[in-house]
């Protein structure tokens, strides 16, 4: 279960956010639909414990990740939140392969290069094996960094601005294969977005 109660964040006191409480069940998804600079990142950010809250509580599976260290909450995210960012993120020196290996490694998982092979072929990536992560398609490169975020099977998906920069198509393909992995893993999916074309395909959504 995900909840955050009164949470609020400032920047400095010119550039102060309030955000609407969120209590998702399990197996639940959740849309967060807003416009630029209303603090949709802000929030991811604080949902995945990169900030700190002003005040309120964040409850990830019982925990409430404000009590954390700084080491137990990057301790906590390697074990339990994926992300899934608007750029992905990958070391260009290696391959698909060895990028998520290497996101085992930082979790403190076991290596299971089988793991790795059968999330990529979920992901109809699994030729792209051995490929740099620079010589993927657009499409490709959206669907690996989907991998990066899964690898670990965590139990809260964060994604941000997934479709931003896709036609019709893809966006409701990344849309659609992020729900269906986040079901696989029994995990839960908040994307945060301005995208209005995905309003349909959640039944729990909140606009900021």
């Amino acid at each position: 279960m995900v909840e955050t109660t009164a949470l609020q964040f400032a920047y400095h006191r010119h550039q102060q956010f309030h955000f609407p409480d969120i209590a998702l069940q399990d197996g639940k998804d959740l849309l967060i639909l807003g416009e630029s600079g209303i603090g949709k990142t802000t929030l991811l950010h604080l949902l995945a414990g990169l900030l700190k809250p002003v005040s309120g509580h964040i409850s990830i599976q019982g925990v409430d990740i404000g009590n954390l260290s700084a080491k137990a909450m990057d301790h906590f995210r390697g074990q339990h939140i994926g992300m899934v960012f608007q750029r992905p993120h990958f070391v260009s020196a290696l391959s698909l392969r060895e990028n998520l290996l290497l996101v085992q490694y930082l979790a403190a998982h076991k290596q299971r290069p089988d793991h790795v092979q059968e999330v990529l072929m979920r992901l109809g990536i699994g030729h792209k094996l051995h490929q740099k992560p620079q010589r993927l398609s657009q499409g490709e490169q959206q669907r690996a960094a989907i991998a990066l975020a899964i690898i670990n099977e965590p139990s809260l998906i964060l994604a941000d601005e997934p479709t931003a920069s896709l036609d019709d198509k893809n966006c409701l393909k990344v849309a659609e294969l992020l729900k269906e992995q986040a079901t696989a893993t029994s995990a839960h999916l908040i994307i945060i977005t301005h995208d209005q074309r995905l309003k349909h395909l959640f039944e729990n959504f909140i606009v900021l």
